[in-house]
């Protein structure tokens, strides 16, 4: 059995401007090292069309904030050597991954974990598991830097490493993780 501490992991959450299928306006990369949050890094990101309303009315950001920003080509690189990591964590993890493959071209994803999934799993019988719902349940907003706000990426992927950190050290291990069976996991240890 592995310790999960055992590999290097990257938090990420993107912000999107609404369209469909969404482009990216914000990313942030949180590190987890050793079962350590590490500080974020966040970038605002100039879209090829406006933010629309809706997405405006959850994010609060508007196309004149990030009308300065760089496109995402002109970043891609940086945000590429900061997702570089064994494996990649997010909420609902399937919208990032997404959103990554599609704006970082040729980029793929590590191995993923979904706190959303993960939750699920290891904390059944909750009735809402959403990010908001369950940083609350497990107190995981305390002490974040000041100016931070829920759905803006570097809030809520500082929050999503909170709340990986937290499961992780309810499953244990990285198998437990990953949902395998301790038999299965033996078994995959002997090939």
């Amino acid at each position: 059995m592995t310790d999960w501490r055992h590999i290097n992991y990257v938090v990420v959450d993107v912000e999107g401007n609404g369209q469909q299928p969404p482009e990216l306006v914000e990313l942030a990369v949180v590190p987890v090292t050793g079962g350590t949050v590490d500080e974020p890094t966040s970038w605002l990101v100039r879209p090829p069309h406006p933010i629309k309303f809706f997405a405006t009315s959850l994010h609060g950001l508007k196309t004149r904030d990030v009308a300065d920003s760089p496109a995402i080509a002109d970043i891609a690189a940086e945000v590429r050597h900061a997702l570089d990591a064994p494996a990649l964590v997010a909420h609902n993890a399937h919208i990032d991954v997404n959103v990554l493959e599609r704006e970082l071209n040729g980029w793929k994803a590590p191995e993923v974990f979904d706190t959303l999934r993960l939750a699920r799993r290891l904390v059944p019988g909750l009735p809402s598991y959403k990010l908001g719902i369950l940083a609350e349940r497990f107190k995981l907003t305390s002490g974040l830097p000041d100016g931070l706000m829920p759905h803006r990426a570097a809030y809520d992927a500082l929050v999503t490493a909170r709340l990986f950190v937290h499961l992780a050290d309810k499953a244990g291990t990285l198998e437990e993780l990953r949902g395998q069976s301790p038999e299965k996991a033996e078994d995959d240890a002997l090939f």
